[in-house]
């Protein structure tokens, strides 16, 4: 992803599988008073960023961010992209 598809307030996910997988929120973009540069804030939500917070550059969170994705019942599920149909199962 590139730093400018990312939005405050969205989940994204590092499409890793098995215990590497994580899920985070972006929660913040403020400004580096020293450098005058962005920084991003997220929270961890699923996966192995569970219940932690951090910091980085955008494109560090960028190059983490694999997609966006959203809750569905008990499922994180990526947002837009093709999902598969029944006749794909064929």
């Amino acid at each position: 992803m590139s730093p400018d598809e990312l939005k405050v307030g969205f989940f994204y996910s590092n499409g890793a599988y098995g215990r590497t997988w994580g899920v985070r929120q972006l929660a913040a973009v403020v400004t580096d008073p020293e450098t005058g540069e962005a920084v991003f804030h997220f929270k961890g939500i699923a996966g192995t960023c569970r219940r932690k917070k951090g910091h980085c550059s955008p494109a560090e969170f960028a190059r983490w961010a694999k997609y966006q994705v959203a809750l569905v019942e008990n499922d994180w599920k990526r947002v837009g992209g093709a999902l598969p149909t029944d006749s794909d199962a064929t």
